[in-house]
């Protein structure tokens, strides 16, 4: 029985709270208080050395509905406002602002003056930002950054968000770190106190950001105050300082199924059939997927996606190893899960829904995934929105999940493939609007696919990308079912000609064979991150090899 005091935990209903948990665990408190009443908070504030951790992810004005709805806002303003213990993360430390451009007219606690505003995408820095970045400290004093945490360029942090707070005259003496992007320099962390917020995800910060949470429950736990020296030490500007700037991820796909006998494995197949050649044909078998994520995680991989591609998939809320994968997983892997496959509303025979996409996707978020990934449903819900001549209705997957959790939740997986023209075939293309390119000398546009890429519709992937950032999407999985398995790179045509048609992070996918592949689709476009399956796990290429190449050519990595 551990004797570290209890933490209270603000949980106002969404998004993945069971990672925060996890990490204050691994912090060394595993004794967790859901607040569930008002009074529950206001009983914090006699007692002795207590503390408030608030998640938030979503949007501002879920939050504050949220926070109206079981009355929690008087009685949390009066504790912070009283100098009780309180560390926000994300919406927990835009929440503490006077309100947001998220949502004008609704106010936030209004703790610390100013209002949150959104990014400017720029062509370089899409929006969300979505990634690692580091800090710049401006209270070096602090006793919650560790001393390494002070250095520039030396310490990542991953973010997930589009609005952010800019530095004020009124509100820069609570300014704990900064952070560049999108160009701009914002709050990425406050301290006053016993209060202590972060822009940034430490519970999704590898072992860095598990040691955050750690020194500050620490330092609160053990009465210890912040003092005036804190405070006198406020560095504004802080001289010469590099702006920071966002690594490029890597990250590593498992393909998840269950075998014959019915037990989880990671498989790759060529062209997506993932059964040995041999007689028999048993499923590809590369590696248990909760121990293959714990060594990419061990080996500084950036993001992991869990990818359910049969079986259970068409009954995600009753069949569920594939939620318990992930819940295992994020105990001990303290960086960001994706899970696709089967985002969906669910019907039962008659066609009736028996789960909302947004209650499928709620599954997955309560046992540790950060987003889910969406495919098949996305090229429909973009078919039917044309239909109706480019108007939203709110019904799809994207739109109702974006709404709940916020659009850096909802990742699309495009899964397209090459369809060559000439001559009249490319007129005709263009005037069904299709984006049609040069690849290898020939011309082709690229058809999007469904059903793992067994069935066509008459979408262009360019068109399915607008249509998917215009419902809500955040970030953009780029497949090349051409290029799927080949090992000779990614698609950097189709790559750019979707970063080129919208304004949020791309991702690509399919292809690569090496290390090199990954510098080249660095260098030769402006996608966010680069995404590998079957090299890694059959450890053809490590995770540290394709870094270190990339460091070697100037391209900006975490570790």
């Amino acid at each position: 029985m551990s004797s570290a005091p209890p933490i209270h935990l603000l949980d106002y209903g969404a998004g993945n709270i069971l990672s925060v948990r996890n990490a204050i665990t691994a912090a060394g408190y595993p004794n967790i208080i859901d607040i569930a009443t008002p009074e529950d908070i206001t009983l914090l504030m006699t007692t002795p050395n207590a503390v408030i951790v608030f998640p938030g992810v979503g949007n501002f004005d879920g939050a504050m509905n949220a926070l109206h709805a079981k009355s929690f806002v008087l009685p949390l303003k009066a504790y912070i406002e009283g100098g009780g213990s309180y560390f926000g993360i994300c919406l927990g430390m835009q929440t503490l602002f006077h309100g947001s451009d998220e949502c004008p007219g609704v106010p936030g606690l209004g703790i610390i003056p100013g209002t949150v505003d959104k990014f400017r995408p720029t062509t370089t820095d899409p929006v969300p930002h979505i990634g690692w970045n580091t800090v710049i400290s401006h209270r070096p004093n602090s006793q919650v950054l560790a001393p390494r945490h002070l250095e520039v360029g030396k310490e990542h942090r991953y973010f997930v968000h589009s609005y952010r707070a800019a530095v004020t005259a009124e509100n820069r003496d609570i300014v704990c770190t900064t952070t560049d992007y999108a160009g701009s320099r914002y709050i990425s962390s406050v301290e006053s106190g016993n209060v202590f917020a972060t822009q940034f995800h430490p519970e999704k910060s590898g072992a860095a950001g598990v040691d955050l949470i750690k020194r500050y429950l620490d330092k609160v736990t053990s009465g210890s105050k912040a003092t005036g020296e804190d405070v006198n030490t406020l560095q504004f500007p802080v001289p010469a300082i590099v702006p920071t700037v966002l690594s490029k991820r890597v990250i590593a796909a498992l393909d998840v199924r269950s075998n014959d006998q019915g037990d989880l494995v990671v498989t790759k197949g060529d062209q997506y059939d993932v059964r040995e050649k041999s007689e028999g044909g048993a499923v590809r078998n590369l590696g248990k997927p909760a121990a293959l994520a714990a060594r990419y995680y061990t080996s500084g991989i950036d993001e992991i996606a869990f990818l359910n591609i049969t079986s259970f998939r068409s009954a995600v809320l009753t069949d569920l190893p594939l939620l318990d994968l992930v819940s295992v997983t994020a105990k001990t892997v303290f960086v960001p899960l994706t899970v696709g496959g089967g985002i969906r509303d669910m019907k039962d025979a008659a066609g009736s829904i028996v789960a909302t996409a947004c209650e499928v996707a709620d599954k997955y978020f309560r046992a540790g995934a950060d987003k889910v990934s969406i495919g098949s449903d996305a090229v429909e819900a973009v078919l039917k929105m044309k239909e109706r001549g480019g108007v939203m209705n709110g019904d799809s997957s994207i739109e109702s999940i974006a709404k709940m959790y916020g659009v850096q939740a909802v990742v699309v997986s495009v899964d397209p493939k090459r369809v060559w023209v000439e001559g009249e075939e490319i007129e005709e293309a263009a005037k069904k609007g299709h984006t049609v390119v040069e690849e290898g000398g020939r011309k082709c546009w690229y058809q999007c696919t469904v059903a793992g890429g067994r069935e066509s519709r008459d979408l262009d992937a360019i068109a399915l990308a607008r249509g998917v950032e215009k419902l809500g999407c955040g970030e953009l999985m780029v497949n090349c079912i051409d290029n799927d398995g080949q090992g000779n790179g990614f698609n950097h045509v189709l790559l750019n000609a979707v970063v080129d048609a919208v304004s949020i992070p791309v991702i690509a996918s399919s292809g690569a064979g090496g290390a090199e592949h990954f510098v080249d689709v660095f260098q030769q476009t402006q996608v966010s991150a680069a995404l590998a399956a079957g090299i890694f796990h059959r450890e053809e290429v490590a995770v540290g090899e394709v870094k270190e190449a990339m460091r070697e050519k100037g391209i900006k990595v975490r570790g």
